[in-house]
């Protein structure tokens, strides 16, 4: 495993060129380019915050920063699945030609998901700043951790998917089902209260991405800490995502090329 990783990171100047030549390609010719990282998200939670503000009866300035959160942090989740499970496919091309680590054609996927995020957050934090300004302390510092547990628990997972969307070309149109599935059962719109208020505690205490959005939601809405059990699950994922990626990559990585 040690030697697979140092492949990767040997070639790290060419999925880093990957990452950066998607980000480029996604706003070429684009009058706001990087800016729309900002003004999607702060569009949308406009318009679901009046709205789903007055359906769930929420004061609607925490409210919109508990949308604002959502939207920033499921973009990378949808991201991570929908571009994972092409990740492969799209980069048949150089998988055909070049002998690297597959696992860097998902790394190139989750790496430009990251960096959107990244980006993304300045909208989530100066909306904040503006609506809850009494919450800024310290424990914004957390915030900073969210990047690398989402990058933890985004690559294993896009692994996993681009071996499978590999093999099976039905599963990159079968991830719009299920993540939209995913959406229903987890607390990114809809309130945590909702959720305990109608006996489904389950959904919410063992949710990964629950727990994942509790590293920003803790210190914006509530200048809080995130919990122990927020960072125990999020790792205890990324680790089982890792560990499922690595058994199933020893097994079918020589075998993709056939596939592509």
């Amino acid at each position: 495993m040690s030697a697979y990783l140092a492949q990767v990171w040997a070639a790290r100047y060419f999925w880093m060129h990957l990452s950066l030549s998607d980000l480029r390609s996604r706003w070429r010719r684009s009058y706001f380019g990087v800016l729309w990282t900002i003004i999607q998200p702060l569009g949308l939670t406009l318009l679901l915050s009046l709205v789903l503000s007055r359906l769930f009866g929420a004061d609607i300035v925490r409210f919109s920063v508990h949308i604002l959160s959502g939207v920033v942090v499921w973009e990378f989740v949808g991201a991570c699945c929908a571009g994972g499970s092409l990740s492969f496919v799209q980069a048949d091309a150089y998988i055909k030609q070049f002998r690297q680590p597959l696992a860097i054609y998902s790394l190139r996927t989750v790496l430009t998901a990251t960096l959107v995020l990244c980006t993304a957050s300045l909208a989530m934090l100066g909306w904040t700043l503006v609506v809850l300004p009494q919450n800024f302390g310290w424990s914004w510092l957390a915030i900073a951790t969210l990047y690398p547990a989402a990058l933890l628990i985004g690559w294993p997972l896009a692994t996993l998917l681009a071996y499978s969307g590999a093999r099976f070309r039905d599963l990159p149109h079968a991830m719009g089902l299920v993540l939209q599935a995913c959406w229903f059962v987890s607390p990114v719109y809809f309130e945590v209260r909702m959720f305990r208020e109608g006996g489904l505690d389950f959904l919410v205490d063992y949710n990964p991405i629950y727990h994942l959005l509790q590293i920003v939601r803790a210190p914006l809405l509530d200048g809080l800490w995130p919990t122990a059990t927020n960072y125990l699950f999020c790792f205890g994922t990324a680790a089982l995502f890792g560990i499922f990626a690595i058994f199933v990559g020893r097994r079918v990585e020589r075998s993709v090329i056939f596939y592509l």
